[in-house]
């Protein structure tokens, strides 16, 4: 086979690889973290972490469908300050490291963004899309909101920037965030997070699948990736170059991540299928989508990413 070329670069920092763990699946302690610096994920993401330390919703909040999965697990995680003692101890792997910093309030995500300065993080991704945490609305979906917390934001980072976004659904919220976004110094964005308040009912039990919020939770895996696609091809159109996009959503295989690809996203996070394979996946997507491409006479990322051909 053919050497292909899967390396990439957002900012000024270079991925070995085109694939790596979203943040949510075991990647909140520092074992989990370990094991991933240890696979083939192209970065190591850390669990989108809050001021302090949270245990999540109630269990059962998790549960594995035919084609992904409904979860609502509600941000469990160590507290910013935890990562904080961790991340040094990751850079043995020699790859990238992304911390995830989910503020429940504007002034929360200012006073992270700001610790995270200090730290050896290369990039920080900020999730404006956490659909299930009780009270709190996904800020993505308030434009005025959104356009605040960047403001605030961006006044005290000088590191690699990048949004996780919810799901949108309309031309017109496109456009729309894809202005906001190019007035700031983003470097990045990750789309998309789980689709928000779906419920998952049992028909045996004639209750919902999983406890919190009466039930609703975020879906994920294949049931969302047609939508992920969407949102990757559409705001790579309406977004500057240097803004990049790492895809989520239904990433199984190889193919998956090529559809991405075309699709116009620079790297690919997986989450539900790391979930539910463990950290091996890694390597055989990798070797999948590198098959796929030589199969295709592509040799390298570039050659192939954005090439999505209309009918």
């Amino acid at each position: 086979m053919a050497t292909i070329d899967l390396t990439t670069q957002i900012a000024d920092v270079k991925f070995p690889g085109f694939i790596l763990n979203a943040s949510g699946p075991k990647c909140t302690t520092e074992q989990e973290l370990v094991e991933i610096g240890n696979s083939a994920s192209a970065a190591i993401m850390t669990k989108s972490c809050t001021k302090l330390l949270r245990e999540g919703n109630p269990e059962p909040r998790y549960q594995v469908l035919e084609q992904g999965s409904i979860q609502s697990m509600g941000l469990p995680n160590l507290g910013y300050e935890k990562y904080l003692e961790i991340l040094p101890r990751l850079a043995e792997f020699n790859k990238p490291i992304i911390a995830s910093i989910s503020g429940l309030s504007i002034s929360d995500n200012v006073a992270m963004v700001s610790a995270f300065q200090q730290s050896n993080a290369d990039l920080l991704e900020v999730n404006f899309s956490c659909p299930n945490v009780p009270g709190k609305p996904q800020l993505g979906y308030d434009f005025e909101q959104t356009e605040k917390a960047l403001a605030a934001i961006c006044e005290v980072n000088d590191k690699p920037l990048g949004l996780k976004l919810p799901a949108y659904f309309d031309f017109n919220h496109f456009d729309t965030v894809a202005e906001i976004l190019a007035k700031y110094p983003i470097s990045f964005i990750s789309t998309i997070n789980s689709i928000g308040n779906a419920l998952v009912i049992d028909p045996e039990t004639e209750s919902p699948v999983i406890r919190p919020n009466n039930g609703f939770g975020g879906l994920c895996g294949n049931y969302v990736k047609a939508i992920g696609l969407a949102n990757v091809n559409a705001l790579r159109a309406r977004l500057p170059e240097h803004i990049k996009i790492m895809g989520v959503g239904g990433i199984y295989n190889g193919t998956d991540a090529f559809e991405y690809l075309l699709a116009g996203a620079d790297a690919v996070q997986v989450a539900t299928c790391f979930q539910e394979q463990g950290p091996t996946c890694f390597a055989r997507i990798t070797l999948e989508l590198s098959m796929l491409m030589a199969s295709k006479g592509y040799t390298s990322l570039a050659a192939a990413k954005g090439k999505l051909k209309r009918l």
